[in-house]
Formats: C-alpha cells, sequence, structure tokens
C-alpha cells in the first residue's frame, strides 16, 4: 500500500525563492527588518504567508541575542493577581497585543523579598528582552535593579522613588480625583470623605491630590482614611469614617474593590447609597457595574494602557529612549451617586 507523502516544512530557501529574494533578505525581514526595502518587505511577507513558513524561535534567539520574550511583573502578593480584577486585564491586554507580534508574554509574581531576588536574578540573566513592571511601590527594589543591570523596562503607573530612565504608561490619576470629586460636590454633597490607596503607589498619592486640589480649603483630613486596594481594607477604612464623622454625605474611594467593602459597611449600618451617602469608585474594571448599587466610577483605559506598555517597550528593546504617557480617565455615571 502507498505511503501518503509526507509535505515538507518550508524554509528560508523556500520563501526567498517565492519572493524573488535572497536568503539573508529574508533573514533580515525575520529578525527586524532593517536595511530592507519596503518592496522586498512586502514579498518577504506575502511570501511566508504562500508557503507557510514559520520561524524557528530558537534559531533566531541565537541569531539575534535576544529572548523574544517579554515579563509580565506584577509585585505584589500572589492573591491579587486573581482577587484584584485590573491585573487581569492588563494581563490580558498585554498577552494580545504582544500575540500580535508573535512574542509570548511570561507571567511573574514577586510579592516578597525572596520572590523578588529569584526573578530579578531570572530577568537580569537575559532570559526576556524586557518587562513590564505592574505596581511598584516606593521603595520597592526591583525597578532600581532593573535599571542598574539595562534590562529595558516600562512601568505601569508612574515609578515613585526612582530616577531618570524608567519609561511608563499611566492613568491620569489626579485629575480622575479630581472630576469625580467634582461630580460628588455637583450632585450636592457637602461632607466628602475619601479612602485613599497605599501612600508609597502612585495610585494613593495622585488620587489623593486630586481629590485635596478640588476641594481645595473645604478639605478636611477627618475625612480621609487609608485602604491598601483590597475590599477588606475599603471595609475597615469605611467603618474608621463612621466613627470619626458620622456626618458625612459622601466618600470617593480610590479603587472600585475598595469601594465593594465600603458599600456593604454602608448596608450594614443602615446608611442607604446614595440616598444617604453617595460613593464614587476609581478603575471600571468590570466589577463596578455589578455592585449594588451599580457604581459610579472613573474609567481607567486598561487595554490602551496595556498596548502603549507593549509599545514602548518593544521601542527601548530596539535602542530608543525609554518614553512616557499619561492616559486620560472619564467619569462613568451610575447609581450609587
Amino acid at each position: 500500500m502507498e505511503q501518503p507523502a509526507v509535505r515538507k516544512r518550508p524554509t528560508i530557501r523556500d520563501v526567498a525563492a517565492a519572493a524573488g529574494v535572497s536568503r539573508g533578505t529574508v533573514s533580515r525581514v525575520i529578525n527586524g527588518g532593517r536595511w530592507v526595502s519596503p518592496e522586498a518587505q512586502a514579498a518577504v511577507v506575502e511570501a511566508i504567508r504562500t508557503t507557510g513558513y514559520e520561524a524557528n524561535q530558537h534559531a533566531r534567539s541565537l541569531a539575534t541575542g535576544r529572548s523574544n520574550s517579554v515579563a509580565f511583573l506584577l509585585t505584589e502578593p500572589q492573591h491579587l493577581l486573581f482577587e484584584d480584577p485590573n491585573f487581569s486585564i492588563l494581563l490580558r491586554g498585554a498577552a494580545q497585543a504582544l500575540a500580535e507580534r508573535d512574542m509570548p508574554l511570561l507571567l511573574m509574581v514577586a510579592g516578597t523579598k525572596e520572590e523578588r531576588k529569584r526573578i530579578t536574578a531570572y530577568v537580569t540573566s537575559g532570559h526576556v528582552d524586557g518587562v513590564l513592571l505592574i505596581s511598584s511601590h516606593s521603595g520597592n527594589p526591583v525597578a532600581g535593579e532593573l535599571l542598574r543591570n539595562g534590562v529595558p523596562t516600562i512601568a505601569c503607573g508612574v515609578p515613585l522613588g526612582v530616577a531618570d530612565g524608567l519609561g511608563w504608561v499611566a492613568a491620569d490619576d489626579a485629575g480622575g480625583a479630581r472630576a469625580m470629586t467634582r461630580h460628588l460636590r455637583e450632585r450636592g454633597r457637602r461632607r466628602i470623605a475619601t479612602i485613599t490607596g497605599p501612600m508609597d503607589t502612585p495610585g494613593g498619592l495622585l488620587r489623593l491630590q486630586g481629590y485635596r486640589e478640588e476641594l481645595g480649603e473645604a478639605a478636611d483630613e477627618a475625612l480621609v482614611a487609608h485602604g491598601d486596594y483590597t475590599r477588606d481594607s475599603g471595609a475597615r477604612a469605611m467603618r474608621e469614617l463612621l466613627e470619626r464623622a458620622p456626618d458625612l454625605d459622601a466618600v470617593f474611594v480610590a479603587s472600585d474593590l475598595m469601594a465593594a467593602g465600603a458599600l456593604s459597611v454602608l448596608r450594614e449600618a443602615g446608611r442607604p447609597v446614595p440616598d444617604d451617602v453617595a460613593v464614587g469608585g476609581f478603575d471600571d474594571s468590570g466589577l463596578a457595574a455589578t455592585l449594588d448599587p451599580p457604581l459610579t466610577t472613573m474609567r481607567q483605559p486598561f487595554e490602551r494602557i496595556s498596548a502603549e506598555m507593549v509599545r514602548l517597550l518593544l521601542a527601548v528593546v530596539d535602542g530608543q529612549e525609554p518614553a512616557t504617557i499619561t492616559l486620560p480617565t472619564s467619569l462613568v455615571v451610575r447609581s450609587s451617586t
């Protein structure tokens, strides 16, 4: 019985023949397209499509000195990757942006001293081309280590306590906080409290700054309580505010997850939302619309943040200077205000 013919895997030679160019031109296109005319580039891309050629990633790495992969490095305890919806949205967006460039994304979590040491050693050994640094706290040594070792890095949010040289993409935290506080005032609220994020993060500092800027002389430190972006911390801070300032009539919470905790405490205390206390959040990562009542919040453009982080990181990998981008937030009004 005659055996079916086994289809040979296409090679660079096949692509070159189909495109009418040299094998060297094909190799240059595969490895970044430098010194290739637009016409030759288009011919090679079309030949790759028609032949079904797939580059050998190991061989490409040997030839270019690159791993052709990027790390998504979360400097938070592991459980927050699953509890805080913001991180999963950023992760998905970064993976999609890299998939369009045929590059894998490696998820790394460094929430403890031991994890930071282990992962920093791995990253600085050349196993990835660059790092998307997520949720870096002031005093966290990871950013400095990456910079000192020359690892291309783009941070999510304005990095605190890091010298020039680190690029970043951030939402307009201060502007968003001003907009939410202004919205609460326009709703007729006069005793507006806030639950902040951690004071060693850009979101914690800048959202508090925006809240204070909007209130001006009316700002009252008795109406400020601090959380750590978890649901439990939002609940604790809300209890603290109710004890300290029972006459409050609104609260701007610096994350939707903390706002979920605050809403549960207000419900237990018999303080109906929004009739008695209006509540505004920050993020709009999907959780806000599911709360009871649905939460008015500031929307961060997470998908664009991820895409811009990837774009800036790959530019740094290619030798460009690190850049910074601040993206606007937008008010989403629901039933909690």
